[in-house]
């Protein structure tokens, strides 16, 4: 029965490759929400990419198993997205970058309690029924919201600019695995630490490449560094499709 639930799963196994593609798709999903809301203007993109998550997520839950460029298309989505609604709350709305962490880091621990208290589990290895399904996609939304904000919060208003924050991130990720690694980390919560550390990680990143020279950047621009980073993506995405290197029976192993 476990092996069958496995086989039927919505989402990749945990390997190295599922933690390469999340930070490029965070990194993405910053670069390419800042590029359309300076090109189209923040409604139109906002609309765009909001239509964008409701189809790829539509796409995700009508497929039966998992689907590596279904499913990371459905990333890729809730990335720019995430991004957009973290930064209508700042830009649009006014509201500090500590504040709107906070009320993220509230909004993700309520999604928490409510799937807990309905699936009794937190794994993602679980996640073979619509309802679970739905918890997941929720939770991804609600991550990648918190890291836009607590990403942004730790670069302008803490003045550590885009590369520290990535560096910071990048040890406060390292902790999880070396605690999951040498010490009895529960599974599970070592692994959402990390996925929530991910987004302000590679957003941090992307930000310091892409931004200009006056805001501490290399300058290279938004939509240059979006574009370098759905080429990589598309790579790993395509090679995962192709070998399954992603779909194996030892999911139980990591949840």
């Amino acid at each position: 029965m476990a092996s069958a639930r496995q086989a039927m799963s919505k989402v990749p196994e945990v390997t190295a490759y599922f933690w390469i593609i999340k930070v490029l798709t965070t990194g993405m999903g910053e670069t390419t929400s800042d590029y359309l809301a300076h090109r189209l203007g923040p409604i139109i993109a906002v609309g765009l990419a909001g239509v964008g998550l409701v189809a790829s997520l539509a796409l995700q839950f009508y497929v039966r198993r998992y689907v590596a460029w279904v499913y990371w298309l459905g990333i890729v989505m809730v990335s720019v997205f995430g991004t957009m609604a973290a930064d209508v709350l700042h830009v649009g709305l006014g509201i500090p970058y500590l504040v709107s962490t906070m009320f993220f880091v509230v909004a993700l621990a309520v999604i928490f309690t409510a799937w807990y208290a309905s699936e009794k589990t937190l794994s993602i290895h679980s996640i073979y029924t619509w309802r679970r399904e739905a918890f997941y996609w929720v939770t991804v939304m609600a991550t990648f919201a918190l890291g836009t904000a607590a990403g942004d919060m730790t670069a302008v208003t803490m003045h550590l600019g885009y590369f520290a924050s990535g560096v910071m991130f990048a040890v406060l990720m390292a902790v999880p695995a070396l605690a999951y690694w040498r010490l009895p980390l529960n599974a599970v919560f070592a692994f959402w630490f990390a996925y929530i550390v991910t987004r302000p990680l590679g957003a941090s990143f992307a930000d310091w490449v892409g931004v200009s020279h006056s805001r501490s950047g290399l300058g290279l621009g938004t939509g240059p560094v979006s574009l370098g980073l759905a080429i990589v993506i598309l790579g790993f995405v395509g090679y995962l499709a192709v070998t399954r290197k992603d779909v194996g029976t030892n999911a139980s192993h990591h949840s």
